[in-house]
């Protein structure tokens, strides 16, 4: 068809509606580096017709968290109005509605754009309301051909899911290149939904949230003990559930599933109506009494509706819940009781919302993973504590018990078979689980093998091709000596078995850094003798990592920080997922980098040709990262600060950084050589005099600590080479001595002792 949108790649977009979903899907957009129309309509009386759509760009510019990766993608957004620049959707690829969710003004719009779009540009509306089959009644057959929901979870840039619905009369093709932009430019698990109410993630999430509501009413439970049991014993975030309300709005709730659950809760009528609708309102289940200056948690009553201090829970009930779920689902007390009533009513309602919601199991766990942060799905919670056991539980104390559920019996719902996982079909039979071409996951690695090398904080796996994959598993990924021990070991097996080396994890952060618990045990019991011998090892390992004959490739997500961020630096290149987040935080706890970040990072800005010549500027900049513990907030951002190089990569879809990486390993492989060890001219004690005198000037404005200050001095001697003169040069381990004597140095004072323990305890820095 002449004119019609080809099958290639979308090159630019519309966004029609500038609210809160639309903007944020626009600056995702221009996050991928595409160009992007946002319009909006022209409010009464405006001396700027495209106010709307500036004003939202500006709020986007703003916001916590950061709507934008980088600086240079909200350049990508046109703002206009649609009235004046309707026109301006003629060359875009895909238009996305995201304006009221009221039909008649949805079908409105719908045929305003028909007059202007390209013959097969993709027209699809991010309503998690509004069924297809109503939105496209009396639309034309081009119309509904090149039409589709796209239902996007707020906010746009870091949810993972996009659900996507096509209609009878949808075009497959132009339904398949819409979900392959949302995964490979976007980022998103694209989980295909039929047309039925709410569709998956929305329909089971707010009846889990109604049915944890009205259970913690019934039975009489705190909204703190409510989140305790409904929170991460089940794999939930810590919010919980009144949490979460708070954070998406309590005044949503009554708009989206009224026809989810027919039971009324006159408390959430009476907290709307005062203004209480969560973060965005007064407060809602919880709240910040700042009164009298003071920042105290509040608690809502969930029987009278008044505010009290916020109290932790006791429940014991909790202690074994994340090893033995069975256990609290059986516990008697009201823990179990709330626990069963609420996750067992849940898993059933899941199994009734296939194939009507959702073609397989494995589709609902996706969309209540990614949806909602869930750790496991319905189903494979289901398999944690047994489909049988739970169904003769429900049967037990009168609760349906939907025919899959029933069917499952002894089976499990997902198992792998032949390598290959599988997951439990209506029919009674096993189908594979199909991953989209190009994903790779290292969790199917190890369903199908045994590692290679494993000890109990990390494990070493084949993934094919002649590349190894290092992975973290201790407890946050934290870096421990086990961790040093295996990779020493790995550097062994790689140079002799394997042509390339992966480092890369699954969980929900690469690192958090080297594991400050056994620091504090060590320094506790003044084993610092044990203390060194960690850092020398880290060093050694480390840089025997960066000069090993093959090719390395980190893999971040996620957090990476401190140590785990110095891993990433020691490598020949870096594959990053688009949300990881590199610092060298260790003066936030009162120590300097002890695993050569501190040298990695000199030499990187060493090499910055816009930064001026001479002794003095690299180590500067340095010195204004560590001290001040940054951390970027994006990958494209950890570029800027050079944690990571122009050079490294970055993927959008999570689920494809596994696969890349390896792809960019291989490239490594043929003509390899190591890099060259730097050397470094340094500015010696008048540049440490210069750095001090900085650091003291923050301290005088009541920005820095008197500890800071400590803190500071080591980290400039590290960063200007000790007691050199300025025309000597500087070696690489002459730097990595420098830091291991600053790190021993400072954890020997009990400021960073304080530090440490408070962190530990808090999760916060201590300003001491």
């Amino acid at each position: 068809m002449s004119g019609a949108v080809s099958s290639g790649a979308i090159r630019k977009v519309g966004v029609v509606g500038a609210g809160t979903m639309g903007a944020g899907i626009a600056a995702q957009v221009a996050n991928a580096g595409v160009p992007v129309v946002l319009l909006d309509i022209v409010p009464a009386g405006a001396n700027d017709r495209s106010v709307l759509a500036k004003s939202a760009v500006e709020k986007l510019r703003k916001a916590e968290p950061a709507a934008f990766m980088h600086d240079g993608a909200a350049k990508l957004i046109e703002t206009g109005n649609l009235d004046d620049d309707l026109g301006k959707l003629a060359d875009c690829d895909w238009i996305i509605e995201a304006v009221l969710e009221r039909l008649d003004v949805k079908q409105a719009l719908y045929h305003r754009l028909q007059a202007v779009r390209r013959p097969g540009t993709a027209i699809s509306s991010n309503t998690s309301t509004i069924a297809l089959k109503w939105l496209t009644q009396g639309m034309g057959e081009a119309f509904r051909r090149d039409f589709l929901i796209t239902h996007f979870f707020n906010p746009p840039r870091y949810m993972r899911l996009m659900e996507l619905v096509a209609g009878a009369d949808t075009d497959p093709g132009l339904a398949d290149r819409v979900a392959s932009f949302a995964d490979r430019a976007l980022g998103k698990s694209v989980v295909r939904c039929n047309d039925s109410p709410g569709f998956i993630a929305n329909r089971l999430g707010i009846y889990w949230l109604q049915c944890a509501l009205v259970e913690a009413i019934d039975q009489g439970l705190t909204v703190e003990e409510a989140d305790a049991i409904v929170g991460p014993p089940m794999g939930i975030p810590k919010t919980g559930v009144f949490g979460l309300m708070d954070l998406v709005g309590i005044d949503l709730g009554p708009q989206v599933n009224a026809s989810m659950r027919d039971r009324d809760v006159p408390l959430i009528g009476r907290m709307i109506e005062q203004g209480l609708t969560g973060r965005k309102g007064k407060g809602g289940f919880y709240r910040m009494d700042r009164s009298g200056g003071g920042r105290a948690m509040m608690a809502i009553d969930l029987r009278t509706g008044e505010y009290r201090a916020e109290r932790k829970p006791v429940l014991p009930e909790l202690e074994r819940g994340a090893e033995d779920l069975r256990a609290l689902l059986s516990a008697p007390g009201k823990a179990g009781t709330y626990a069963f009533r609420v996750l067992g009513q849940t898993i059933a309602y899941a199994a009734t919302l296939i194939p009507e919601a959702a073609a397989s199991v494995a589709d609902i766990d996706e969309a209540m993973r990614l949806g909602y942060a869930w750790r496991w799905g319905p189903f494979e919670l289901a398999d944690r504590v047994g489909a049988g056991w739970l169904a003769e539980r429900l049967a037990a104390h009168g609760m349906a018990v939907p025919k899959l559920l029933a069917d499952a019996a002894d089976k499990r719902f997902y198992r792998v078979a032949s390598g290959q996982r599988q997951c439990l079909g209506l029919d009674g039979e096993y189908h594979d689980v199909h991953r989209a071409p190009g994903v790779f996951l290292l969790d199917d690695v190890k369903a199908a093998a045994k590692p290679v090398l494993k000890n109990a904080s990390a494990a070493l796996w084949d993934i094919g091709d002649g590349v190894a994959c290092f992975e973290f598993t201790s407890k946050s990924n934290a870096l421990d000596d086990k961790i040093i021990e295996l990779l020493g070991k790995t550097i062994e097996v790689v140079r002799t078995s394997f042509k390339a080396l992966v480092i890369y994890n699954e969980g929900s952060n690469f690192s958090l850094g080297a594991n400050l618990g056994l620091a504090l045990f060590a320094a506790n019991i003044a084993a610092w003798g044990e203390i060194e011998k960690l850092i020398a090892a880290g060093q050694q390992t480390y840089k025997a990592l960066k000069y090993a004959p093959f090719p390395v490739v980190a893999a971040p997500a996620g957090m990476a920080l401190g140590g785990g961020c110095e891993i990433v630096l020691h490598a020949d290149a870096v594959q990053a997922h688009a949300e990881t987040y590199l610092g060298l935080v260790e003066c936030g706890v009162g120590l300097v980098p002890g695993w050569g970040g501190c040298g990695e990072m000199l030499a990187r800005w060493r090499a910055e040709p816009k930064l001026p010549r001479g002794p003095m500027p690299a180590p500067a900049k340095v010195f204004e990262t560590i001290s001040t513990a940054d951390v970027s907030k994006s990958a494209h951002q950890a570029m800027e600060k050079k944690f990571l190089r122009l050079t490294d990569g970055i993927t959008m879809n999570r689920d494809r950084l596994l696969a890349d990486a390896k792809l960019r390993a291989l490239s490594l492989v043929d003509g390899y050589t190591p890099p060259k060890p730097p050397e470094f001219v340094l500015p010696g004690p008048g540049g440490k005099a210069a750095l001090n005198a900085a650091a003291s000037g923050f301290h005088r404005r009541g920005i820095a600590t008197d500890h800071d200050l400590i803190v500071a001095d080591a980290l400039a001697e590290v960063l200007t080479g000790g007691d050199t003169d300025i025309i000597d040069t500087v070696n690489e381990q002459q730097v990595m001595d420098l830091e291991r004597k600053a790190f021993m140095r400072l954890a020997r004072t009990a400021p960073t002792l304080a530090r440490i323990e408070y962190t530990l305890e808090t999760g916060k820095p201590l300003r001491n």
